[in-house]
């Protein structure tokens, strides 16, 4: 739950949606994956702290970079959904994505680079292209896109 703030910190659904460029319905969503945490007012709405701001742009930049909600989740864990965020507890998160986000890179750069002289050159060529899979021999090597996944 939301630790308790003063009414007049407190924020309605949609004025966070507003302020975070984020619909309604997402951040219902984020509540129910636990991402985030309202309290709610006597009328039973829904309340949020003002804080709950920064934790949802860290979603939304998480999400852009690729990371899964279910990751995003798993990074947010050591910081409860009421509590903010501080700058420390960012520089810990994002130390622990560090690797995974350059094992992204690194994948991206290979298909890049495998993909770059073939995509819209029309030549077809099964002598020359880097993605030709004669006999099905890559097929022995493992499953899925064997020449893109390679280092």
């Amino acid at each position: 739950m939301a630790r308790t703030a003063t009414p007049s910190r407190m924020l309605s659904v949609g004025e966070v949606a507003r302020r975070s460029g984020v619909a309604v319905s997402t951040l219902h969503f984020y509540e129910a994956k636990g991402l985030i945490a309202a309290s709610r007012s006597g009328g039973n709405q829904r309340r949020y702290a003002r804080d709950i701001l920064r934790r949802i742009a860290i979603i939304r930049v998480a999400q852009r970079l690729g990371v899964s909600l279910t990751e995003i989740a798993g990074l947010l864990k050591p910081i409860p959904a009421g509590k903010t965020p501080t700058a420390a507890d960012v520089r810990e998160m994002v130390a622990s994505w560090r690797t995974a986000l350059q094992e992204r890179i690194d994948g991206l750069t290979r298909l890049r680079d495998h993909l770059d002289g073939c995509i819209g050159c029309g030549c077809l060529s099964l002598e020359d292209c880097p993605l030709r899979n004669p006999s099905d021999r890559l097929g022995e090597e493992g499953r899925g896109p064997v020449l893109l996944q390679r280092p």
